[in-house]
């Protein structure tokens, strides 16, 4: 039977798709592209049309078969998908590696460059020079024994990972709590009490079954009641995958969160940086280390007084010194004394249906997009969605998949991911296509997901990342979308797309209330808009707490056991720290983004790309956030261009300045 992952000039058939197809066809795809470059290589005459066009090409075709399996591991997890995926995993490293050192290819890239430079375009050389660069970052010029050991180290890291991310999913899954007196679930939601009591149906108990997903544990912290389940459900969450908590040694990612900072700093070191921090701004807008260090805590110095007054001030509300488990609980009270507004309160008002409907409409108010949700495409799941997007004159743009609704089985968090980059080389083309995946609290009791305003947040950040990759204008693959672009500029159309979802004109866009439709009220519309900067200060530092500790891990040699690894947390942490944890909190054992995700001495990022996103609002407050001039300028400078462009030069181009931070300290009102 032909194996649907390998029809890739199609959408994937997830109907069709079984665990056994996945390693064949990535089996079947890397012997193609081994078969391809060689007899590239083979032909001595090498131009870009006829040599890194096609190798363009087998880079976009690998991509495309392991998309599908990388994204079905994630949302519908199981032990055959995971043998599935980490025996793909391990091909493409090992393959991937191999490629990045070879020698030849590497030598063929400069020769392009050398005999074409005055024809190339600046498109064409910006494609070699990131290329030249993943060559150099791999090793190409090292000894041959260092380029062995850089690849075995490639190999190795690539498993623990996958390791590192499997273990948290077990952990999370692994916690439940079971409930039988309804004093011990007071005060929390309506909707989050029905999950919980279907769940116990199911298991074939009575009362209530609480389980660790994040919508959940979110719940549970702000809204119960019960100081002692809020602590229970806290000391859960904090220590999942680790030597502490109620599974204390149970999937503990502890000698798995070590090697990877080893391996990591060995990779480095064999590339001739001092350091993992130095190796990751190789790729990055920020030049160095110090950089970024004076980057967060020049913030912090901003933000530090600002929580600490805010921390204060909440304690006074509560009338005590108040533990972590406490703070949101009491912060939810605070913001309704102090703004009249509740999160939970506002979920009658963003029924997702809604939302979905007023975000598109904001999408083509702002770029002219159409987007229509199509019914005849394969899905993976129920709760999964297929849109089309088409520009205003109907031409195809492409197209992204929703899966948003938090079930067993599913990673948690929010992520776009790719399914299928841009591509137009020759006589070939591709149309990018997305996943846009939550973890809202699902449909209940007949009616559809009703979403928090965080929740809506979230959802607009998501779509934003999927802007980025859909309207892209470059046709390369390796510059097309997020592609090729720094990982501290990739967060800019996310976080800036976040700001519409806040605004006098566009929340009636989004809201209508499940019962009547009406938009949300003009009095809880400003009440909400003045909530924005509430304890902006303490949700700042909770971030830069956790850039330093990232940063500072992998600028660090990496600690030897559990004690050392947590005295270097604990020292990084009191520099900037307000809430100090109990010692029993072991965040970092499941910090995925930093250690199984994409932001390893990289989740400054966000706090870098908070700066350039509110400067980017401003120049859409100043002229009218739907105007039409303003919104071009961004596409035609950020958005559209993908890796294709200096990042700084294209904020310049959009913004008439370099970037400045007076715009985010005003939006979280820290400029008062």
């Amino acid at each position: 039977m032909h194996n649907p992952l390998l029809a890739i000039e199609q959408l994937p058939d997830y109907q069709r798709i079984r665990w056994d197809h996945a390693e064949e066809a990535i089996r079947t795809q890397i012997a193609d592209n081994r078969q391809r470059i060689e007899a590239l290589l083979a032909d001595p005459d090498h131009s870009f049309s006829g040599l890194i066009e096609p190798l363009e090409e087998l880079q976009h075709r690998l991509a495309r078969v392991f998309a599908p399996v990388a994204h079905l591991n994630a949302v519908v997890n199981s032990e055959a998908s995971r043998q599935a995926y980490n025996a793909c995993l391990t091909q493409l490293t090992e393959y991937q590696t191999a490629v990045s050192q070879d020698k030849r290819l590497a030598d063929a890239y400069e020769r392009v460059r050398s005999r074409e430079q005055s024809s190339l375009t600046a498109s064409q050389q910006r494609v070699i020079e990131h290329a030249l660069r993943e060559f150099r970052l791999a090793g190409v010029r090292l000894p041959d024994e260092d380029k062995r050991r850089f690849k075995t180290l490639m190999t190795q890291l690539a498993e623990l990972q996958t390791k590192f991310e499997e273990q948290v999913l077990d952990a999370t899954q692994a916690w439940s709590r079971h409930l039988e007196q309804p004093e011990s679930v007071s005060g929390l939601p309506e909707h989050v009490l029905e999950r919980a009591g279907q769940q116990a149906r199911d298991k074939g108990m009575s009362g209530w079954l609480l389980t660790l997903d994040q919508p959940t544990y979110q719940a549970v912290v702000t809204h119960a009641d019960s100081a002692a389940l809020r602590q229970e459900f806290y000391e859960a969450w904090v220590t999942r995958a680790s030597d502490q908590g109620p599974l204390a040694g149970r999937h503990d990612n502890t000698s798995t969160l070590i090697a990877i900072l080893a391996h990591r700093r060995e990779l480095s070191q064999i590339l001739g940086f001092e350091n993992y921090a130095e190796l990751s701004l190789a790729t990055k807008m920020a030049k160095d280390p110090q950089e970024v260090m004076d980057f967060l805590h020049g913030l912090a110095r901003h933000y530090a007084p600002a929580a600490r007054l805010e921390l204060e001030r909440l304690q006074q509300f509560a009338g005590r010194t108040l533990e972590p488990w406490d703070v949101p609980y009491y912060s939810e009270r605070l913001l309704l004394q102090e703004h009249a507004i509740s999160e939970e309160a506002l979920r009658p008002w963003f029924p997702l249906p809604r939302v979905l409907e007023g975000l598109f409409a904001i999408a083509h108010r702002l770029y002219g997009i159409r987007i229509t949700e199509q019914s005849d495409v394969a899905l993976w799941h129920a709760d999964a969605r297929y849109f089309a997007v088409h520009a205003a004159n109907g031409e195809a743009i492409g197209g992204f998949y929703t899966d948003l609704y938090a079930r067993p089985n599913k990673r948690g968090g929010a992520w776009m991911g790719d399914v299928v980059g841009r591509k137009r080389l020759g006589t070939m083309a591709s149309l990018p296509v997305a996943n846009v995946v939550c973890n809202f609290s699902p449909p209940s009791d007949g009616r559809p997901a009703l979403l928090t305003h965080r929740d809506v947040v979230t959802l607009f950040h998501e779509f934003g990342h999927t802007l980025h990759h859909l309207m892209t204008w470059v046709d390369y693959p390796t510059l097309a979308g997020i592609n090729g672009v720094p990982w501290d500029a990739v967060e800019l159309p996310s976080q800036l797309m976040e700001n519409w979802a806040w605004q006098t004109q566009t929340l009636p866009l989004i809201s209508g209330h499940i019962d009547s439709g009406e938009p949300l009220p003009r009095a809880t519309l400003d009440k909400l808009r003045a909530s924005r900067s509430f304890h902006s200060g303490l949700a700042a530092v909770r971030q830069l707490e956790f850039a330093l500790i990232d940063f500072g891990l992998h600028a660090a040699p990496p600690p030897e056991d559990a004690t050392a690894l947590q005295q270097q947390v604990d020292d990084i942490r009191s520099k900037v720290s307000v809430i100090t944890p109990p010692a029993f909190n072991r965040f970092t054992h499941s910090f995925t983004h930093i250690f199984s995700g994409g932001y390893a001495a990289g989740y400054y990022s966000y706090k870098w790309a908070e700066v350039l996103a509110a400067d980017a609002f401003s120049a859409f407050t100043e002229a009218g956030i739907f105007d039409a001039a303003v919104a071009g300028r961004f596409l035609e400078h950020i958005l559209s261009k993908g890796g294709d462009t200096d990042q700084m030069e294209g904020f310049a181009s959009f913004r008439g300045r370099k970037p400045e931070i007076s715009a985010l300290l005003r939006q979280d009102g820290i400029a008062a």
